[in-house]
C-alpha cells in the first residue's frame, strides 16, 4: 500500500501520467506535446543548475523551424514592434533624417509638415543634447530609441547651428512619422511615368494613387518592383487589380491545412488600358512576384529585368504570450496560369536554398530558364517559364563588370556616405543657391576630379588603400551614385532615382527601349 501511495505522489509531483497507461489512447501529435512538457517539467525540477526558460524555449522555438522550409521564422517581442512600424507605414517620432558625423548627430532633412519642420529644426543643425543630457560621441544606432517615443509625448533638443553665437533649444512634440512604400513617381516625359515600390504595407495602395493622381494622364507606366522583397498580400492583390479587368484570377493558394483560395479582380481597374512594363530583379520577392506573375500571365503588362527570388510560400502570424510571434508557413502561391512562385527547397536545409540563391551572383545569372515548365499566358498564348520566381519576358543581365573590389571597401567602410555628408555640410548654401531647381542641378552639376580626390583621401584615412586601376574602372558608375546621392541629400529619394535612372541603370534604359519599339516587344500584349 505504502509503495502504491509513493507511486501516486511521484505522478502528481510531476503533473504527467504514466506513459504505459495512456500511450495508445493519445494520437501521435498529443504524445509528443505530452513529452515536451514532460522534459520542461523535468528540467526545471531536477536540474543542477539556474534554468533560463526564456532562452531555452526561444532557442526551442528557433531550432524546431529549422527543421522546416527556410520562411517559418519565430519573432521577439521587440523585433514586433519593428515589423508593426514597417507595416503600418509610420512610427512616433521628431521627422527627420540624421546621420552621425564626427561623433555629432547632424540633420541631414526634416520631413516636410513633420515635427521637427514646424518648430524650425533645419539641415545641418547639431544635436548635441537631448532632454539635457548630452550626446556627443553617440553611436548611430542609439540615435533612434532617443528621438522617437509614444504620439504626443516631448523631447527637448539643444542644437547647434551655423553663424548662431549660442546653442538653439528647441521643444519638440513627437507624432507619427509615414514611412513611405512609394519611393519615387515621376513624369519621365510628357506620355510616359514611372513609379517605385519598396515593400508593401496597408499604406501602398494609398501611396500609389495619389501618385499616379500627381503623374496626371500617361499612356504608359514603368513599375520598378526592383529589390522589393513583398510584405503584405491585400496591397499587392489591389495593386494587381489597378491594371486587370474584372473578374480576373490575380493568385490562388493551396495548402494542406487550409481551404484553397483565389483571389480575382471584383472590378475592372483604372489603368487596364495602356502599355506597362514591370521591372524586377533577383531580390525581388513575394508580393512583388505576385504582382509581375499576374500582369504577365494576363498579358497586361511586360516584366523587363532579371528572375525574382522564388519566395512563394504563404506565411500566417501566430502570437504567443509574451507579444512575440511565430510565422508559419500554410499555403502556396500560384500565379493565374498555375505557376507555382517558390523555387525548390528541402525542409531544414535552409542554408543551401540561400546558397543556391547567391550562385546567382557568381557567373549564374539570374535569368536562367527551366525550360521544362512551360505555361501559356491566358490571352495571347505566349510562353511563360515556371521552376520558380518569375523569368522577364525581356532579360537584362547582371554587370557587375564596374564593381571593383576598390568601390566595395568604400562602401563598406562608410567612406562614401561620410564624404556625401561632409559635402552637403560644406556646401549646401552654395549648392541651392547654385541649382534652385532639381532640373538645373541634374542638367549641370557634375562630379569633379578634385571630388574624387577627397573620397580617395578619406579612404585612405579609414583604411581604404588608394587603388588607381580600380577607381578608373568605377568611377563613370560611381560619378552617377555620388551625384544621385547629393540630389537626395537636397530635395529627396525620388530626385535620387530620378539622376540614378537617368545616367546608370541598364534596366530603366531597356524599359523605355521597350515602351518606344512596343509593336517589337509587346506582341500579344495589351496596351
Amino acid at each position: 500500500m505504502k509503495r502504491l501511495l509513493g507511486a501516486c505522489v511521484l505522478l502528481l509531483l510531476w503533473g504527467v501520467g504514466s506513459p504505459a497507461l495512456h500511450a495508445q489512447a493519445l494520437d501521435e501529435e498529443t504524445r509528443n506535446l505530452q513529452k515536451l512538457v514532460q522534459f520542461y517539467r523535468y528540467l526545471n525540477g531536477t536540474y543542477v543548475d539556474t534554468v533560463h526558460n526564456k532562452t531555452l524555449v526561444e532557442g526551442a522555438i528557433r531550432e524546431m523551424l529549422t527543421q522546416l522550409d527556410p520562411h517559418s521564422t519565430y519573432l521577439t517581442a521587440e523585433e514586433m514592434k519593428g515589423v508593426k512600424e514597417t507595416f503600418d507605414g509610420s512610427f512616433s517620432g521628431i521627422g527627420i533624417e540624421f546621420n552621425v558625423l564626427r561623433d555629432t548627430i547632424i540633420v541631414v532633412n526634416v520631413i516636410a509638415g513633420g515635427p521637427a519642420q514646424k518648430v524650425g529644426l533645419q539641415p545641418n543643425d547639431r544635436i548635441v543634447a537631448v532632454d539635457d543630457t548630452a550626446v556627443i560621441g553617440i553611436k548611430q544606432m542609439e540615435v533612434p530609441k532617443l528621438l522617437r517615443g509614444p504620439k504626443g509625448s516631448q523631447v527637448d533638443l539643444r542644437v547647434v547651428r551655423y553663424a548662431e553665437p549660442r546653442p538653439l533649444e528647441f521643444s519638440i512634440v513627437r507624432d507619427n512619422i509615414p514611412i513611405n512604400t512609394v519611393d519615387a513617381a515621376y513624369k519621365v516625359d510628357d506620355r510616359t511615368g514611372y513609379i517605385r515600390i519598396n515593400r508593401f504595407a496597408h499604406t501602398t495602395m494609398q501611396e500609389f494613387q495619389e501618385a499616379m493622381s500627381r503623374l496626371g494622364e500617361v499612356d504608359a507606366l514603368i513599375l520598378d518592383l526592383r529589390s522589393n522583397g513583398g510584405g503584405l498580400m491585400d496591397p499587392a492583390v489591389e495593386l494587381s487589380r489597378y491594371f486587370l479587368p474584372a473578374g480576373s484570377l490575380i493568385v490562388s493558394t493551396e495548402g494542406m491545412r487550409i481551404p484553397a483560395q483565389q483571389v480575382k479582380s471584383k472590378s475592372s481597374g483604372p489603368f487596364t488600358r495602356g502599355k506597362v512594363v514591370v521591372l524586377v530583379n533577383e531580390t525581388s520577392a513575394s508580393s512583388s512576384e505576385i504582382v509581375s506573375g499576374a500582369l504577365q500571365d494576363w498579358d497586361r503588362g511586360l516584366i523587363v529585368g532579371r528572375r525574382t527570388f522564388g519566395k512563394g510560400l504563404v506565411q500566417r502570424q501566430f502570437p504567443l504570450l509574451d507579444s512575440s510571434a511565430v510565422r508559419l508557413t500554410v499555403a502556396r502561391y500560384h500565379t493565374p496560369t498555375g505557376r507555382v512562385i517558390q523555387r525548390p527547397y528541402e525542409n531544414g536545409k535552409k542554408e543551401a536554398y540561400y546558397e543556391a540563391f547567391n550562385r546567382r551572383f557568381e557567373g549564374a545569372d539570374s535569368s536562367v530558364v527551366d525550360s521544362t515548365q512551360q505555361f501559356r499566358t491566358l490571352r495571347s498564348g505566349r510562353i511563360v517559364y515556371g521552376g520558380g520566381g518569375i523569368t522577364p519576358d525581356v532579360v537584362v543581365p547582371m554587370d557587375t563588370t564596374t564593381y571593383t573590389l576598390y568601390w566595395s571597401n568604400l562602401i563598406r567602410k562608410g567612406v562614401i556616405n561620410d564624404f556625401i555628408l561632409e559635402y552637403i555640410d560644406q556646401n549646401r548654401k552654395r549648392l541651392e543657391r547654385e541649382y534652385p531647381s532639381f532640373e538645373a542641378f541634374q542638367t549641370r552639376f557634375t562630379i569633379t576630379p578634385q571630388m574624387l580626390t577627397r573620397l580617395v583621401q578619406m579612404g585612405e584615412a579609414k583604411g581604404v588603400p588608394q587603388n588607381a586601376p580600380q577607381m578608373e574602372i568605377s568611377a563613370p558608375d560611381l560619378k552617377a551614385q555620388l551625384k544621385a546621392m547629393v540630389a537626395q541629400k537636397l530635395w529627396g529619394v525620388n530626385e535620387f532615382y530620378r539622376v540614378i535612372n537617368r545616367e546608370n541603370d541598364p534596366e530603366f534604359a531597356k524599359a523605355l527601349e521597350v515602351l518606344r519599339a512596343w509593336n517589337q516587344y509587346g506582341k500579344g500584349v495589351s496596351q
